[in-house]
């Protein structure tokens, strides 16, 4: 059996299955809108260039943007449930099926990490007078995106659970000292911490017992990473097939547990449950921390009132992805739901939701009240409609009757 040659069937054969999407997704708008995002970036990271802040903290900025393009690993092997019988035979000869899965991985997130680099070089340059070479800096980083990605394939085949789970803090503490000690310290002194910790690191990865191939983990990885991609495409097309990945979040297990125990809040209980131990929850906060940050950094200019309406914007495309949720399950049809009852319950749910990230992201602008307080009363008034305009938009989806989503 030719292994390189099954793995790569299968990725032709998903890459072909997500290209008939691609048309939807163009239709949709999207790529007009990056490219006036991109706009506005350039335009908004050329007057910063301009004029630069003199106090500017470039390398904690530096270090906040690289260390997750230099520490975030995955791979794709396109393994599946019946792999553990018809597979397991060629379990000795595995590593010709993974090396292409772990060559991939690394060279995609190695150009992304590149492009951050190379867009936060100009700036690092013109505020910091003992800033390193260029080539050297992504090298070290190229040094640490393989060193994560190793470990990240050991922490896959741990044994124990909570052992991984503490490797990959290990993980994530090594490549964040690393590269915080090449932008703070002398080159040589630095590479010679690098390279002692590596070596730390990788003797500590050898303590843990593992599996020879974790075909169990590998195709929950496998499968967690293929809905994902499916749940992007979803914002824009109806993709069947799509399953939600359930995370516990026990800190959130009382949300939702006031509502009212009636058929015409049915759906409302089950959407604010989903919405909490889903996907779409985890990609909301983190867009709803980077842009609280940014919007923090930038709250005494306009360029703060773009930033944060544009990562509500986001948040509310975001959001929206929750109006295909529950689309294709059987007991919806069994539940004697009223009338209207899902368009109603998500509406109101998204709305309420943007509502709180309009307080949570513009929060920053309370502080210039004193000397700005037109443009911070401004900001946080277009956030409110922002959010009125996505409610008015799940409204007229919602009375489309061509849209079977709800």
């Amino acid at each position: 059996m030719d292994l390189k040659e099954l793995r790569r069937q299968r990725r032709s054969r998903f890459m072909g299955s997500m290209i008939p999407y691609a048309g939807y997704v163009i239709r949709s708008g999207v790529a007009m809108v990056l490219l006036l995002v991109l706009i506005a970036f350039s335009a908004w990271y050329t007057a910063l260039l301009r004029d630069t802040p003199a106090d500017l903290p470039i390398r904690w900025i530096m270090l906040v943007l690289l260390l997750p393009a230099a520490v975030h690993s995955s791979f794709r092997t396109y393994l599946r449930s019946p792999d553990t019988i018809f597979l397991l035979p060629q379990g000795h000869r595995m590593k010709e099926y993974f090396a292409p899965a772990w060559v991939s991985g690394n060279v995609w997130k190695i150009l992304r990490l590149a492009f951050i680099l190379i867009t936060l070089w100009p700036l690092y340059i013109r505020t910091d007078a003992a800033h390193g070479s260029l080539l050297l800096t992504a090298l070290v980083l190229i040094a640490v995106k393989l060193l994560s990605s190793y470990g990240l394939w050991r922490e896959t085949a741990m044994l124990s659970r909570p052992a991984a789970a503490g490797y990959q803090l290990l993980r994530w503490a090594v490549g964040g000292l690393m590269i915080a000690a090449w932008l703070w310290q002398p080159p040589l002194r630095a590479l010679i911490f690098i390279v002692i910790l590596s070596a730390a690191y990788f003797a500590a990865l050898r303590v843990p017992n593992r599996h020879a191939v974790p075909w169990e983990r590998l195709i929950a990885t496998e499968k967690n990473q293929g809905t994902r991609a499916l749940m992007m495409l979803g914002w824009f097309v109806d993709v069947p097939g799509r399953e939600q990945r359930v995370y516990a979040r026990r800190y959130l297990s009382r949300w939702g547990g006031g509502i009212a125990w009636r058929r015409d809040s049915a759906y409302r209980f089950l959407l604010t449950k989903s919405f909490a131990r889903g996907d779409v929850f985890g990609i909301v906060l983190r867009i709803a921390v980077l842009g609280m940050l940014l919007v923090l950094w930038n709250r005494s200019s306009y360029a703060g009132t773009g930033i944060y309406l544009f990562f509500l914007f986001i948040t509310g495309i975001q959001l929206s992805a929750l109006r295909k949720l529950h689309s294709e399950s059987f007991w919806l049809t069994v539940y004697p739901l009223p009338a209207g009852s899902r368009a109603d319950s998500t509406t109101q749910f998204i709305f309420r939701t943007l509502l709180v990230l309009v307080l949570v992201l513009g929060w920053p602008f309370l502080l210039t009240l004193g000397e700005r307080p037109l443009p911070a009363a401004g900001s946080l008034l277009c956030g409110a409609l922002l959010a009125f305009f996505f409610k008015m938009y799940m409204q007229r989806k919602a009375a489309d009757p061509d849209d079977d989503d709800l």
